[in-house]
């Protein structure tokens, strides 16, 4: 479908704006990216009445629209989360800065000095569902990392990220940096997305971040390359040499903290021998009103259980629902994985280090955790501030994508001369 006009002069001239700022924020100094990111992050507390009241009117929208507690969960914002924003920016702030790093560096027998550094990518542009802080996360780090962005939210969240971007604005401006360095489309129109994906002449890089539909359309209509954030169909492995406390827990926990999130858990895979623990973890996600999926092995432990259908393998809920089977063998929890799973974050929870190196060598994920919950795929858990999504591809990106991921490299020659015999 052609996008309208004006959408096509609004999205060209945005792109013409990135492009002008990407020489400046490419050269542009640490203290003066980290000045723009800290003032945002003042102007994001200083803000947060007006933030609060964007975010309501996002809120009862959704609610009129019949968005789903998920969605809704993912939209709210609140004191604490608004809080979790700044503070996100100044951890970014805080961060080391990629531009300019000497990844390696080499002499050549003929004298030749050849250092690998890093450098911006060039212009990204976001397309996200929902989430209102990708805003400033996404914001923040493409500029911490040089890179001018477009940022194209969920008409769901559009008044809250307009809300959040006027401070991103705020933070450029005192640093005096181009405003084209972060931009907003401010239009719900979807012919916005369509032109994104072709805009060959002003974006380097497109991340798509929401669901399913979404990530496909970008990756089937996309003429610029993309990092793919996919749907999280992550699974729990409980090993038949699992700690039943851990496996409790971490059952829990990667399901419950909170269920909208891509590292939510979605499948629980229990070990035949270790089937046993079935009941206490039936029974905690019950009381915590977390409907459970199993066929009729899995509700021989607990008349809670529902009948599983075989699409709810493939499912990604972003809800209180989780899936349950009971597997046969370590291979067998294996292939299910591998024939279910997005590729985004798996977990194997068990004593035996032998078979949990075996499940993190093995399983193609790009994020494979040991006893640990799947809710810590996350970049600021990683320790990298924030990150624009979880990449679920092989190249150039995988896992969370932070800020030396949003960045390429170049090869800096020095010499004395020297010619090529």
């Amino acid at each position: 479908m052609t996008a309208p006009a004006d959408i096509k002069t609004t999205m060209k001239q945005m792109g013409l704006c990135a492009k002008q700022a990407s020489d400046i924020l490419a050269q542009a100094s640490t203290d003066t990216k980290n000045l723009a990111l800290t003032e945002a992050a003042k102007s994001i507390r200083n803000s947060q009445s007006t933030i609060m009241v964007a975010n309501t009117n996002d809120m009862l929208a959704g609610q009129e629209k019949g968005l789903t507690p998920a969605m809704l969960d993912r939209l709210k914002l609140d004191p604490s989360r608004i809080e979790a924003i700044a503070s996100g920016l100044e951890a970014i702030a805080a961060l080391p800065d990629p531009v300019g790093t000497i990844i390696a560096n080499w002499q050549r027998p003929n004298g030749l000095d050849i250092s690998r550094v890093r450098t911006p990518l060039g212009v990204i542009g976001v397309i996200y569902e929902s989430r209102p802080n990708v805003t400033a996360d996404a914001g923040a780090l493409c500029l911490k990392a040089g890179n001018p962005v477009i940022l194209r939210g969920g008409s769901e969240s559009l008044n809250s990220s307009k809300a959040i971007h006027a401070c991103l604005l705020t933070g450029l401006e005192a640093a005096g940096l181009p405003l084209g360095a972060i931009q907003l489309v401010a239009s719900s129109d979807r012919a916005a997305v369509g032109e994104m994906l072709v805009m060959t002449d002003y974006i380097d890089i497109l991340v798509p971040r929401g669901g399913r539909s979404l990530v496909e359309r970008v990756q089937r209509d996309a003429r610029v390359p993309v990092f793919a954030h996919l749907e999280g169909l992550n699974h729990v492995y409980i090993d038949a040499e699992a700690d039943p406390t851990k496996a409790l827990e971490i059952t829990i926990n990667a399901k419950m903290r909170r269920t909208g999130i891509c590292g939510a858990v979605e499948t629980l895979l229990v070990h035949a021998d270790a089937q046993s623990m079935l009941p206490a973890i039936i029974d905690a996600l019950d009381t915590l009103r977390c409907e459970v999926r199993g066929d009729g092995a899995v509700s021989a432990h607990h008349s809670a259980v529902k009948p599983v259908s075989q699409d709810d393998w493939s499912t990604e809920y972003l809800d209180a629902i989780l899936s349950v089977k009971i597997v046969p063998s370590f291979d067998a929890a294996l292939s299910h994985i591998a024939t279910y799973g997005s590729h985004h974050t798996d977990c194997i929870v068990t004593e035996n280090k032998v078979t949990a190196e075996k499940f993190l060598q093995s399983v193609d994920s790009a994020i494979v955790l040991h006893n640990a919950s799947t809710q810590f795929a996350d970049g600021g858990e990683f320790g990298m501030g924030a990150e624009i999504g979880i990449a679920t591809g092989r190249i150039h990106a995988r896992g969370p994508v932070g800020l030396e991921q949003l960045t390429s490299f170049k090869y800096i020659v020095r010499g004395n001369g020297q010619t090529r015999p």
